[in-house]
């Protein structure tokens, strides 16, 4: 049994990473799941759900098939998220459900993602959920083979508190046949007050650029049209490698594959230079969209936070991107109910969120996460005044995604046709290069195409159009 702990995952060191191939399947594992279902839950942001893109091919590695109705699984794993308590509330909210089918039905239960890598969530588990067969980590997902092996036979618990290796060669199973997540780091240093991330997923570690080229073209071999490269905090890619090598490097080498799109998350502030935006107005397939967040317009409170960057200095480099980039639209994330967050600090964000006039943002109560330094911070804020500052964050930021989109109207724009629409089934939807979602009436030969489509109406969070 492997324990998670605090104090080791807060370590960093300049002990060289290892780039391992690890990932290793016996005859007999690839049997454990013949003639049984698999069903994954995955809570989160997209490194958790590339994450589950790994589990699932594992999974059919050794013999599952997939299912999307839990009461048919043998086999659940929930892939969860560390980031806010509602994540945590969902996920015991379901295991709930699941204890009464274990009881009627033989299922095997694995818990994995970042929950798994807290103290307290183990704890629980040990102490109230001792049904669960099975609780691996974030640095070991390629070890499923064994961990469901010897979950067999008693209940197996696998969670290492480390900076963590890369390894190359872990199966896939992509969501989509034309949009993949390529993962070019994992972890991250960064230690933002708020942030449980950098104890659950290790530090930082890039992979080298050769075999994120690699996986690029291979993609394009499969016929995919977009990839987004996936970090923690992307901008600061290359920083952990011995090679003079950044993320504007390699943003060029991937546009250099013409590949039909490339996209990016998540960006740092701290990281965005000069050179990062030089690449990505020269080259046509690397999208005009930036997800940059805020987390707060108070420059005390964006000092408590540990963001590194002051107001000013965030709005310098928004209106850099607004001008070096045509047609860039910008997203972004704010905190509502920071401790010590006063009125005036909460208009402090307002007036930023009026300055840059943001395509869309995540919002969110301040959601305290045990073992960071913000947790044990004094805060006296009620509930009641969080709830009203995000409702009125909420409607201003509702009112210029919608101002925004109204300046899509009736014109024609590229947009990728993904997917079948889940309001109507005639409909498809895509997003255009600055990642507005369109549905289209059209059939089934357009999908993974990209195609001109004329906006015909717009809504806040979507618009409609035409194909041209």
């Amino acid at each position: 049994m492997n324990l998670p702990n605090l104090n080791d995952a807060r370590k960093r060191t300049k002990e060289k990473v290892n780039i391992l191939e690890n990932y290793k399947i016996t005859i007999e594992q690839k049997l454990i799941g013949k003639g049984k279902k698999y069903y994954v839950k995955t809570y989160g942001c997209q490194m958790n759900e590339h994450d589950s893109e790994n589990i699932k091919a594992i999974l059919e590695d050794m013999g599952y098939s997939s299912t999307d109705n839990l009461e048919d699984a043998n086999l659940i794993i929930l892939n969860t998220c560390a980031i806010r308590e509602n994540a945590h509330n969902k996920v015991f909210g379901l295991l709930g459900r699941i204890k009464h089918m274990k009881q009627t039905k033989e299922v095997m239960v694995g818990f994995g993602g970042c929950m798994a890598q807290e103290e307290v969530i183990i704890d629980e588990i040990l102490s109230k959920y001792k049904w669960i067969d099975f609780v691996f980590g974030t640095h070991n997902i390629y070890d499923l083979p064994n961990i469901i092996e010897k979950a067999k036979n008693k209940q197996e618990i696998d969670v290492f508190s480390i900076e963590g290796d890369v390894i190359e060669n872990i199966p896939v199973k992509r969501d989509s046949k034309y949009k993949a997540w390529v993962n070019i780091m994992y972890g991250c240093d960064k230690f933002c007050t708020y942030c449980i991330v950098p104890y659950t997923r290790g530090k930082q570690r890039s992979r080298l650029p050769e075999y994120i080229i690699d996986e690029v073209n291979n993609l394009i071999k499969d016929g995919y049209k977009e990839v987004t490269l996936l970090g923690q905090n992307v901008n600061a890619y290359g920083k952990d490698l011995d090679i003079d090598y950044n993320m504007a490097n390699l943003l060029e080498d991937v546009a250099k594959t013409n590949i039909e799109r490339i996209r990016f998350v998540t960006s740092h502030p701290w990281d965005f230079n000069d050179d990062m935006i030089d690449v990505i107005s020269k080259y046509k397939n690397i999208m005009p969209y930036i997800h940059l967040p805020l987390q707060s317009g108070s420059n005390k409170i964006l000092k408590l936070m540990g963001r590194r960057y002051t107001k000013e200095q965030y709005l310098k480099l928004y209106n850099k991107l607004k001008t070096k980039i045509p047609n860039c639209a910008i997203t972004t994330d704010i905190i509502v109910g920071f401790p010590n967050e006063t009125k005036e600090d909460f208009q402090d964000t307002l007036d930023v969120v009026n300055k840059c006039k943001y395509d869309g943002a995540f919002t969110f109560i301040f959601s305290p996460r045990i073992g960071t330094p913000a947790c044990r911070m004094k805060d006296e804020i009620l509930l009641e005044e969080k709830e009203e500052r995000l409702q009125i964050l909420n409607d201003l930021v509702n009112k210029y995604s919608k101002e925004n989109n109204l300046q899509y109207l009736n014109k024609i724009v590229p947009v990728l046709l993904e997917d079948y629409s889940s309001k109507n089934g005639n409909y498809l939807k895509g997003y255009t290069d600055t990642m507005k979602l369109v549905n289209v009436k059209a059939d089934d030969n357009y999908l993974g195409k990209i195609v001109n489509v004329k906006i015909t109406s717009v809504k806040t969070w979507s618009m409609d159009g035409e194909i041209i």
